[in-house]
């Protein structure tokens, strides 16, 4: 098939400068909950990890109406970012023992479900319009997620704050 199933037909009002981000790390996250994950309303949502991928994870209960989401992260600077996605924030060293219950083989057998995915289970090619859609009719916020914008020409900046966990997406422009 080539490099044709990476190409996706999505709305031609939608901002590029936007909708660009949703093509990685935010629909992973987003699909990891929305499609495999699939909480019911009422749920309680754990979601570890509170870069840009665990963000958008807790976009999927928030949308689903899961009535509690619990973002842990070890970094508390991006407790910020997590109470934006509506979670409520722990930290693993704030005496949240997470690590340990989540390492025992024993306790995912407990009715409890492993799973995995690779791109959030979508279809860039049919399932990328539909996540565009979703911020089309402001059921998917975008803009909390791009943190920095540089020039082509200041490149390096963007693998700055990538390097130190500075920010969540930098939109690198073409133009100057």
């Amino acid at each position: 098939m080539g490099n044709q199933g990476c190409l996706a037909k999505i709305n031609r009002l939608a901002p590029l400068n936007k909708v660009c981000i949703l093509s990685c790390g935010i629909s992973t996250g987003l699909g990891a909950t929305l499609n495999v994950a699939k909480p019911k309303k009422g749920s309680s949502v754990a979601v570890f990890g509170l870069g840009a991928v665990g963000l958008a994870a807790a976009e999927g209960p928030r949308i689903s109406g899961a009535s509690r989401i619990i973002g842990i992260d070890r970094n508390p600077k991006r407790f910020e970012d997590g109470m934006g996605c509506g979670c409520a924030c722990w930290s693993s060293e704030q005496g949240c023992s997470l690590h340990d219950y989540m390492t025992k083989p024993i306790n995912v057998l407990n009715v409890r479900t492993l799973k995995g995915t690779f791109f959030g289970n979508y279809k860039p090619s049919t399932d990328l319009p539909s996540v565009v859609g979703m911020y089309m009719n402001k059921e998917l916020e975008v803009e909390k997620f791009i943190t920095h914008r540089v020039p082509f020409s200041e490149i390096n900046k963007a693998f700055d704050y990538m390097v130190k966990g500075e920010g969540l997406r930098c939109i690198i422009s073409m133009e100057e």
